[in-house]
């Protein structure tokens, strides 16, 4: 990463009330010098101004806007920033893009540069990096609150104590390494155990009910089976309310697995309909949809095994879906053409009935679904696992804790601290982690 003043459009391009265009860097006042009248001498930092921009050779008028400038290091990234808030207009940012890239030492900022300028400068560890990408692409309540969490640095306070605490340790073990005709008193030889035991257990404990949690980012796999006009697409357009799929009465209309995304009560769910299965079809292209939906099947978070409860019971799926019987929702449909003593018979036994077609049970089959995704999204605390290279890195620091024994040669014993601070560090960026960052960072938009 250079030392050069970057810059960027902060806001979507386009027709729009107001635009943002940020620069950020040891030049940025040259931009306010350079393209207003405004005395940089004299300015005062969190302030607004309201001023004419103009090009480099203040010829002509580009907007009138409002300029703020914010004091290194009481920034967002801990560097000099200024902002211009123009109009939204396309002639308007391309304008005062192309001027800015005029002046000497300025260049345009790279995806996710202002924000990994903030990480250099220590304003933020990873964890609230990534959640603040977490709260640009959120789309739920769930997806929101938890990302905000972790922006207020939830996960870097959880992590950061764990890797206080075997920082200790392991300056106890070093120093003990320097002095090898000292023994270690016994009394620290049980403090130390007692704490990489302590740790070891918390991490596995946090590990192990943070399952799944990876989904409220990803959103949750609900796949809809059944047999063909078992009203499988009645039933996904009932949920979401619109006609998203084709519903006809000729048995195989469903052919390829359909995804639907879809906001459950702040949970973000994939609702996927499927061909409709039956042990032989002539049909080539049916056949691979059948072959798709079992597959769908195995990576399913919640199964709704949808039948026709005028002909059928649940008991049709128990070859389908016998190694996946606490994933599954038996719903019976088409009860409008049933009795009262009919349904509530088929209650009896555990399903849930409904009609797709007059959208009857959809709300309780819903709450059913919202509770199945929350018993299995069981969180402790607010400090969630939102990535996968978390739970990695986690994983990597207990196996090294469980490793670790004051039986082996201190310089051993000492290499197994080591190595777990070094894997909780790369979670929050207090190791050399360069190889990610690119990574992390090329997923942010220009501007932030």
């Amino acid at each position: 990463m250079d030392n050069k003043t970057i810059f960027a459009l902060s806001t979507v391009y386009g027709k729009s009330g107001v635009a943002v265009i940020r620069i950020s860097g040891k030049d940025a006042l040259l931009a306010i010098s350079e393209m207003t009248d405004i005395n940089i001498n004299n300015i005062k930092p969190r302030y607004a101004y309201f001023s004419k921009l103009y090009d480099l050779e203040k010829h002509n008028v580009i907007d009138n806007a409002l300029v703020i400038y914010f004091k290194s290091p009481n920034s967002f990234n801990g560097e000099d920033i200024v902002e211009f808030q123009t109009h939204g207009s396309k002639a308007v940012i391309s304008s005062l893009i192309y001027n800015l890239g005029k002046i000497y030492g300025f260049r345009m900022a790279e995806a996710g540069e202002f924000s990994k300028r903030a990480f250099y400068n220590g304003k933020i560890d990873l964890t609230q990096a990534e959640g603040l990408a977490d709260l640009i692409d959120a789309e739920t309540k769930e997806q929101q609150r938890f990302a905000i969490k972790q922006m207020e640095g939830s996960l870097r306070d959880l992590y950061g104590s764990w890797r206080e605490e075997l920082i200790k340790i392991l300056a106890y073990l070093e120093a003990y390494i320097d002095f090898p005709d000292e023994n270690i008193p016994e009394d620290i030889c049980n403090n130390i155990l007692n704490s990489v035991f302590k740790i070891s257990e918390e991490i596995k404990n946090y590990i192990n009910s943070n399952k799944n949690t990876e989904k409220l980012k990803d959103g949750f796999n609900v796949v809809i089976i059944g047999r063909p006009n078992a009203g499988k697409s009645s039933l996904i357009n009932s949920i979401i309310n619109r006609e998203a799929v084709i519903v006809s009465d000729i048995a195989g209309t469903t052919r390829d697995a359909i995804d639907i995304h879809f906001d459950l009560g702040g949970y973000p769910l994939i609702i996927t309909d499927t061909a409709g299965l039956r042990d032989k079809t002539n049909d080539i292209i049916e056949e691979k949809g059948i072959k798709i939906a079992k597959e769908k099947i195995k990576s399913a978070d919640i199964i709704l095994a949808v039948f026709d409860a005028q002909k059928e019971n649940e008991s049709i799926f128990s070859n389908i879906i016998k190694n996946y019987e606490n994933k599954v929702l038996y719903i019976a449909n088409k009860i409008d053409k049933l009795n009262k003593e009919q349904c509530c018979e088929i209650e009896k036994t555990g399903n849930i009935i409904i009609s797709a077609k007059n959208s009857f049970g959809i709300d309780a089959l819903l709450s059913h679904i919202l509770d199945t995704i929350k018993e299995n999204f069981a969180v402790s605390s607010g400090a969630i696992i939102t990535r996968e290279r978390y739970r990695e890195l986690l994983s990597e620091t207990m196996i090294n804790l469980e490793n670790f024994s004051l039986d082996k040669d201190i310089e051993l014993a000492a290499e197994d601290i080591r190595l777990a601070v070094r894997s909780i560090g790369k979670i929050v960026g207090k190791v050399d982690v360069e190889e990610i960052l690119d990574r992390i960072f090329g997923d942010f938009c220009i501007g932030k």
